[in-house]
């Protein structure tokens, strides 16, 4: 079995959607320490005119030592609204705005007490537009009796052994935390997905890369997108 663990990620990009549709089970690690202004509560789009702006989910203060499962969205601020309003000069020029916001208010509308049920609520609903199959759970769920490890790394080791996984595949941004040596002794391949630089009409002069799958699906339609999850390289 191929596993891919992250921690949840709030609409992210088009990569993490790639990494949870070449694996077989996708898990949600959720409690390891909140690290603020990550990508957990926030993320990019097109800002109107030129360059990109966030879009976020507003949180409770918390202690710094507060894990990611435990962090709790305010909501006695009206952010869904402010939300879609950033989205509103996607509706001039893509093609599947309404598609898109439809989708979106779905979702945030409903009532979310942590940042983890909504990321997975959304991450579950794109996933289905998507036609990606891939089972996604999260961590703190899973009875796991995984409570410490000796290294950053054995996080993901011990879980994939836990799991009987024999292929872990992760985001390339955590490449050099990993000692390949140490999973490839206990029998699990280590790889790391690399997507391809992918260009698609913004309908403006200069593309903005990486931005949140809402970009993606805003100008896109799902046969394309699919085609794009398919654009990486394992390493």
């Amino acid at each position: 079995m191929t596993l891919g663990i992250n921690q949840p990620y709030f609409l992210p990009y088009l990569g993490y959607f790639s990494l949870i549709n070449l694996v077989d089970e996708f898990i949600l690690f959720d409690t390891v320490q909140f690290i603020r202004h990550g990508w957990i509560e926030r993320n990019r789009i097109l800002k109107p005119g030129f360059g990109w702006q966030y879009i976020s989910v507003p949180l409770i203060k918390a202690k710094r030592e507060t894990i990611i499962k435990d962090m709790l969205i305010n909501n006695e601020i009206a952010w869904q609204n402010k939300l879609i309003a950033q989205l509103v000069h996607y509706k001039k020029k893509a093609p599947y705005y309404n598609i898109v916001i439809d989708l979106l208010s779905s979702v945030i509308y409903e009532k979310f007490e942590s940042i983890v049920d909504i990321d997975n609520k959304l991450l579950n609903e794109i996933c289905n537009y998507l036609e990606i199959d891939t089972p996604i759970s999260i961590f703190s769920e899973n009875n796991s009796n995984i409570n410490s490890v000796e290294a950053s790394d054995e996080w993901a080791l011990k879980i994939c052994l836990a799991y009987e996984a024999d292929q872990y595949i992760n985001l390339p941004g955590g490449r050099d935390f990993f000692n390949k040596e140490k999973y490839e002794n206990l029998g699990i391949k280590l790889n790391f997905i690399q997507m391809k630089d992918i260009v698609y009409s913004q309908k403006r002069d200069y593309f903005e890369p990486w931005l949140s799958i809402i970009d993606v699906m805003m100008f896109n339609d799902v046969p394309t997108i699919k085609n794009y999850l398919n654009q990486y390289d394992l390493i």
